[in-house]
């Protein structure tokens, strides 16, 4: 067996709702990083993922993430994909390039949209480097913000549910920035509760982490073409936050 690129750690703790021969689909936990780095060399998602399958995603290659199409902030939960053949990874690449793949997000908010759905479409640029934005006081460096100089970037929402002071807004990622939600949600004045970089003292404290769950994902199969529809229930550290704001919502719709 050749040598694995990425240590596999049978610790790591994730659930599979989608696996064949060509995709897989697994539920990240909040407070698990997505890949490996520093300080998190051997305690990533992908490790714990190269523990069952990792021949099938070294031989896929770093350039093609190992089979991983995309990534979720450590303290985002949720769903997410991986192709197990080159092939399959290719056809879901273009699929997120060419934005028919559907990644739908569940946010509790502070206060309310002025408009009960809508696209947020405001530029996003990224930190360069070793070198962040400046913070506001009480909050981590931001890691991304809006700027006429940034890459298009799109979210759309609607709003579900509103309870006191807070919201259950569904949003989908039309495009795929760096910490996008979150900052499309703080820049229309209702930053995601919990959110040490983008929300003040009080709104951070206001759920026992982010609360942002990533809990669809729609798109057609790479191979056989079919319709794919994998949803995931909202996540039972963060339903005490729901019921603090006042919002009951135990069916939690999809679009």
């Amino acid at each position: 067996m050749p040598q694995l690129s990425i240590a596999p750690n049978e610790n790591i703790t994730y659930k599979v709702l989608h696996e064949d021969e060509h995709v897989l689909v697994v539920t990240k936990r909040s407070g698990l990083v997505t890949l490996p780095g520093l300080g998190h060399e051997k305690d990533s998602l992908l490790n714990g993922l190269f523990a069952k399958w990792g021949p099938t995603m070294q031989n896929l290659g770093a350039k093609r993430g190992y089979g991983l199409l995309h990534r979720l902030d450590k303290p985002t939960s949720g769903l997410m994909i991986a192709a197990l053949t080159k092939s399959a990874y290719d056809v879901l690449r273009e699929a997120f390039d060419s934005r028919t793949m559907g990644k739908f997000y569940w946010a509790v908010v502070q206060g309310e949209p002025k408009r009960t759905e809508g696209v947020v479409s405001l530029p996003i640029v990224e930190y360069q480097g070793r070198t962040k934005f400046d913070r506001t006081p009480g909050q981590k460096k931001k890691m991304a913000r809006v700027s006429n100089s940034g890459a298009p970037s799109q979210t759309a929402y609607r709003v579900l549910a509103t309870g006191k002071g807070a919201s259950l807004l569904e949003c989908r990622a039309i495009t795929g920035r760096l910490h996008q939600v979150r900052v499309h949600m703080e820049a229309i004045g209702c930053p995601i509760l919990g959110d040490e970089f983008y929300a003040n003292h009080n709104i951070q404290s206001a759920a026992p982490r982010l609360a942002l769950h990533a809990h669809r994902v729609v798109f057609a199969h790479p191979v056989t073409g079919e319709r794919i529809d994998i949803r995931s229930p909202w996540p039972s550290d963060l339903r005490a936050t729901l019921k603090r704001v006042g919002i009951d919502r135990p069916d939690l719709p999809a679009r």
